[in-house]
């Protein structure tokens, strides 16, 4: 699993849909969700610290856990199918823990309130994500090429005897 965070909204050119870009620590790699313009707008709404008069959903989510004393744990998004994301949102009491289905956008959006981590699995990342500073990417494997092919196997055998 990759650890990602939020790194923002974006609206799709072609489709005109709002996204939600996680990006891994590296800040290599980003993950686009689209989601709704109504899931857009509570997302934004924490990312820009923003107050509203009376709780959203997700914001009774989180009252609900607090008041029952649950704490959200960690999101995963576990797969992709049919171009539809699946995340579960692991939930915790002292030592219990379930794990509830849910649309990524709202673990999202319940993660953001209370700083919980999202976590993606790695067959996604394969599967949906797009790389962020392509000539970046490109000149890292330019140079490990390079690295490889200077390496002999006399290389390995000097090593091993100065360990």
């Amino acid at each position: 699993m990759i650890e990602m965070t939020v790194a923002g909204i974006a609206i799709d050119g072609g489709t005109r849909n709002p996204v939600i870009l996680l990006r891994d620590a590296s800040q290599r790699r980003q993950l686009p969700i689209f989601i709704s313009a109504e899931q857009s707008r509570t997302i934004r709404s924490v990312l820009e610290g923003e107050k509203t008069a009376r709780p959203m959903t997700h914001d009774l989510i989180v009252n609900l856990m607090n008041a029952w004393e649950v704490d959200l744990q960690r999101v995963v998004i576990h797969s992709l199918r049919d171009s539809t994301f699946y995340a579960v949102m692991t939930v915790g009491r002292g030592k219990k823990k379930k794990e509830i289905d849910a649309r990524p956008s709202d673990a999202i959006a319940v993660a953001l309130r209370v700083n919980a981590p999202i976590w993606v699995m790695e067959e996604v990342i394969v599967d949906a994500a797009m790389p962020v500073d392509q000539a970046a990417d490109a000149a890292e494997s330019k140079a490990f090429r390079a690295f490889v092919s200077d390496i002999s196997p006399a290389d390995f055998a000097e090593r091993g005897r100065s360990v």
